[in-house]
């Protein structure tokens, strides 16, 4: 299983949300490509960067910080928010991003969404953010009517091979994952799984690590790192990452 430390980007700037919420918004750095090579350093074998701005305006705003943070670290890079047509996918990927993650698009559109795993195949990964068992897009600005296990199994018929799960209501409040959700969406797609959101330090890595044998493969975390309750080094040393590549 590998940890992947996450960097948050509103205005070329690293940040933390609560619940997803752009008015509850915490600064930790003016300057994410150190960020990022703090955790390279630190023994983090892939980083995680959600582009805030795209996904809440559908806009590529942050994406010549993405390329520098690409540029300065030398593991694998995956990137998501506001990713919701082809252009942004090879943008990214023209930028050096290892994998990109398709959120708002995977509800609105599954005919290009298809289109697009056929194309690209592992080089896109879904992210399935979920409030109260709910499907949220945009931002997590609006919800749905949609399962997250019911856009599981359907991701998994779309051809996808990753899914990335986040639970809106635990994202960055660092009380920990919602395990019985992980758990539901692992055994109902048998793909395998990204946990994020709730991540508060040690104890909760190793409750993730007890999901491996059903599918999940990494964790995600970022205030918890922020906040200095949890270290990408101790979080590597507990998953035992061996050759898990990101």
């Amino acid at each position: 299983m590998i940890f992947i430390p996450a960097i948050d980007l509103i205005d070329g700037k690293c940040v933390r949300l609560h619940q997803g919420d752009y008015t509850k918004k915490t600064l930790y750095s003016e300057d994410p490509v150190e960020v990022a090579a703090g955790f390279e350093h630190a023994g983090a074998r892939c980083i995680h960067i959600v582009d805030l701005d795209a996904a809440r305006e559908g806009e590529e705003s942050n994406l010549p910080t993405i390329e520098r943070i690409i540029q300065r670290v030398h593991v694998p890079v995956q990137v998501g928010g506001g990713v919701r047509d082809e252009a942004k996918i090879r943008a990214l990927l023209d930028a050096g991003a290892d994998r990109v993650i398709l959120g708002t698009v995977v509800v609105r559109d599954e005919g290009a969404v298809r289109r697009y795993v056929e194309k690209y195949g592992a080089r896109l990964a879904t992210s399935i953010d979920a409030k109260d068992g709910y499907v949220r897009i945009s931002g997590w600005r609006e919800g749905s009517l949609v399962t997250a296990v019911e856009l599981g199994k359907k991701v998994k018929n779309m051809g996808f091979s990753l899914i990335i799960h986040t639970d809106i209501s635990m994202d960055g409040t660092m009380e920990g994952p919602n395990i019985p959700a992980v758990f539901a969406m692992a055994s109902a797609t048998g793909l395998p799984l990204i946990v994020a959101g709730g991540i508060s330090g040690i104890a909760d890595i190793q409750k993730v690590k007890t999901l491996e044998r059903h599918g999940v493969i990494g964790v995600i975390a970022g205030r918890a790192l922020y906040e200095g309750a949890l270290s990408v080094r101790e979080a590597c040393a507990v998953l035992r990452e061996g050759n898990q590549e990101c």
